[in-house]
């Protein structure tokens, strides 16, 4: 029999159906199962929204290198040889752009006249035995060079033909000389002749200097500039005063070309137009920099102390031993 809360319900054929109310457990499953579904519902909708903008708001992040990174001028790529060679090597122009991804790097660089390259041989080999004569090169041509401030020299010895640095009194038919010993006394040298720092006396312009032994020369390149050797420091070390009037304490063993570097008026020549700056290699500027004038003062600063390049043990020298025996100070 129905509960006393049913009603009864007629059909259309007569019958009678009892129909008991809904209870309160009833309603809140229902609820709880419409709620589940309009959340489920809900979250569809918010995730499919969140995909799509996603993809609409999605951007590539390009890591564009800093200029001067690892020594890049973002200027031009040579395309070097596997052997050296004194033909003129095919040059790539950059306009100031990443060779990877094509964008503008630096600013400042775009157009100019494409040159040929000639590669500078900047390790010079010679004897290393004090008693074997140095090695004799004649100068056979000197020329400018557009990839660079310095003149180029062509020298030959034998069947070997290379390029260097041409120094400011070097003409052709010298002969330049090359030795890497050092022997007690400080050897006579002559513009173009490359010595190590030991074998050189004090008070001698030198360029083209290799901060690590047997790696080539890497400091002093631009045209009228050279260093000077300052003064020993220890008993394998001597300090070189750079252009900039900073000094490095290098090893000895490093080499270094006599002289002043060739074409002194290259930083006293001015430019007379814009289209002689945009053949050299310049963007033009938007202007709106100007150079601070006397007015805003100056900032001296001393000099910064001595820089000390390649401080490792070097296994060559033999270490000092002081032996101190007690009896005979007794």
């Amino acid at each position: 029999m129905p509960s006393s809360d049913a009603r009864w319900i007629q059909n259309e054929d007569g019958t009678c159906v009892a129909v008991r109310p809904i209870t309160t457990s009833a309603m809140s499953l229902i609820s709880r199962v419409f709620a589940k579904q309009v959340v489920e519902s809900c979250c569809k909708i918010a995730s499919v929204s969140c995909q799509t903008q996603q993809i609409r708001n999605k951007w590539k992040l390009v890591k564009v290198p800093e200029p001067g990174l690892q020594g890049k001028s973002f200027r031009r790529i040579v395309h070097f040889k596997d052997e050296y060679t004194i033909e003129p090597l095919e040059v790539t122009n950059l306009g100031g752009r990443d060779p990877v991804t094509g964008r503008v790097v630096v600013q400042g660089i775009g157009g100019g006249v494409k040159h040929k390259y000639h590669w500078i041989q900047w390790l010079r080999e010679g004897p290393t035995d004090l008693d074997v004569p140095p090695r004799e090169d004649r100068v056979l041509q000197i020329f400018k060079d557009g990839c660079r401030t310095a003149h180029v020299a062509l020298i030959g010895s034998g069947d070997q033909l290379r390029y260097i640095l041409a120094t400011e009194n070097m003409k052709i038919g010298d002969i330049i000389r090359t030795h890497q010993g050092i022997p007690k006394n400080p050897v006579r040298v002559f513009e173009g002749d490359a010595y190590p720092l030991g074998a050189l006396p004090r008070g001698t312009s030198v360029h083209c200097v290799e901060k690590y032994p047997n790696t080539g020369g890497c400091l002093i390149h631009a045209a009228g500039t050279c260093g000077v050797i300052m003064r020993r420091d220890g008993p394998d070390r001597v300090i070189v005063k750079m252009p900039s009037k900073r000094e490095f304490s290098l090893h000895e063993t490093c080499m270094a070309t006599v002289g002043k570097l060739s074409n002194p008026q290259h930083a006293s020549t001015p430019i007379p137009n814009t289209q002689k700056w945009r053949e050299l290699g310049n963007r033009p500027r938007s202007g709106l920099w100007q150079r601070k004038g006397g007015r805003h003062g100056r900032k001296i600063r001393p000099l910064p102390p001595v820089q000390k390049v390649g401080t490792g043990i070097d296994k060559s020298v033999s270490p000092i031993v002081l032996e101190l025996n007690s009896s005979k100070l007794n």
